[in-house]
């Protein structure tokens, strides 16, 4: 039940050490507020991280070589060697339990595409249907290359975005239209936007074989791209995906005389791996956040059983005179832990509000690259006040228990 007049002497005691008060207020609300600042800087780093892996789908490995780095089998380091359809077709066949997507990838650097009076330099990608989930890529209109293009090589495109916003102009539409690759015409069959940003449009894509046959690069290819499929787990994808890297590698490795040793020759990128190495610094960044705040908190703990000592000090003949005429222990000690609460509970709501209007109001203005949309569980944040409530109770109850142990005579006597 609702007692006024223990409120009013609660009141009537905070009036009379307020300054104290006020300070230990001070600290148990900088605690939660800095908690609640810390842990949105963290879900913030982790929601940027989050955006960065959106270029691509999150469980894509990638392929490329490089020169050779160590002497093997009387071959000179230095050398160069490219992967081949057999590399590609003998991955498909050898680990096509594991794989759900795939692509080998032609590149044409610096390719003039044209149409009508408009022309630009931009990159040619010669790759499989597999390439738009692997890279994210989402159709604004038509279509992607499909399987029937790589069998019969057709002189077929789709265009990125920003390629397709430079050679067409007046909205005009694209698909159906024929835009010359380096002189050659191929028909455009669809317009496609990429998450990995601009960049990713400013390419365009044709079927890998036609790629090769067209552009006179033979058999050859310049990398490999795949996504695994799901695991019920992260660990369990994490651990697949380094197994399917290391069977590929020792194959490309056997295949291509490269000494096992040589660390350079085979490119690998793998999305999973680099989330985990992320996700551990996110985890142990948001982990020291959580100490800190924490640490906070717990000095505003002990101020509120500091504050509380002093002021059984200074109550001391008052609860004198209230045993004296027949008050219990457990009224003593209810006196002093209602203080102890309403400090808590007071400072702990002030500090909470304060931090999630702060994170309201300047978190959608904060968008860096590895920092978006700082935000706090208010479910989490909540608990945590009310875990402080009841540690300020904790910390009240052993000056309420000195209190209630104080025998009326000497409380008489105190001066």
């Amino acid at each position: 039940m609702f007692n006024l007049e223990r409120w009013e002497e609660i009141f009537d005691t905070i009036r009379k050490n307020k300054l104290r008060t006020f300070l230990t207020g001070l600290s148990v609300a900088s605690g939660i507020f800095i908690l609640v600042i810390l842990l949105g800087v963290g879900q913030g780093m982790q929601n940027g991280i989050a955006q960065e892996f959106e270029g691509d789908a999150s469980n894509s490995i990638w392929v490329w070589t490089r020169p050779t780095s160590v002497e093997y089998k009387g071959l000179n380091p230095g050398r160069f060697f490219s992967m081949t359809n057999e590399d590609f077709d003998f991955i498909h066949k050898t680990n096509e339990d594991v794989i759900e997507y795939e692509s080998s990838r032609v590149r044409i650097w610096g390719a003039v595409i044209s149409y009508k009076k408009e022309s630009g330099s931009y990159r040619i990608e010669g790759v499989f249907p597999g390439f738009q989930f692997i890279e994210n890529q989402s159709m604004i209109s038509g279509r992607f290359i499909n399987q029937q293009d790589i069998n019969e090589k057709n002189k077929i495109v789709a265009l990125g975005n920003k390629v397709k916003e430079a050679l067409f102009k007046n909205d005009e539409d694209p698909i159906g239209k024929y835009v010359r690759l380096n002189d050659i015409p191929f028909k455009v069959v669809g317009v496609y936007s990429d998450k990995g940003g601009e960049r990713e449009e400013e390419q365009v894509s044709v079927p890998s074989t036609t790629a090769q046959q067209v552009f006179n690069r033979g058999q050859n290819i310049n990398n490999l791209s795949y996504t695994l499929k799901p695991e019920k787990d992260f660990e369990t994808a994490v651990a697949k995906s380094e197994e399917f890297v290391s069977t590929i590698t020792s194959y490309l490795k056997n295949k291509h005389v490269i000494a096992p040793t040589d660390e350079r020759a085979i490119g690998i990128g793998n999305s999973l791996e680099q989330a985990k190495r992320f996700y551990s610094l996110i985890f142990m960044i948001k982990a020291f956040f959580w100490w800190v705040g924490v640490c906070t908190i717990i000095a505003g703990v002990v101020g509120v059983s500091n504050i509380m000592l002093i002021i059984v000090k200074e109550r001391t003949k008052e609860i004198g005179i209230r045993k004296a005429i027949g008050a219990l222990p457990s009224s003593i000690i209810g006196m002093i832990l209602h203080e102890a609460i309403f400090v808590t509970a007071i400072a702990g709501f002030a500090g909470l509000i304060c931090g999630l209007i702060l994170l309201e109001v300047v978190g959608p203005m904060i968008e860096t690259d590895f920092i978006s949309s700082p935000s706090v569980n208010f479910n989490v944040a909540l608990t945590t006040v009310f875990i402080l409530i009841f540690a300020g109770a904790v910390a009240g109850f052993f000056p309420a228990w000195r209190a209630a142990k104080i025998k009326p005579i000497v409380a008489l006597r105190d001066e």
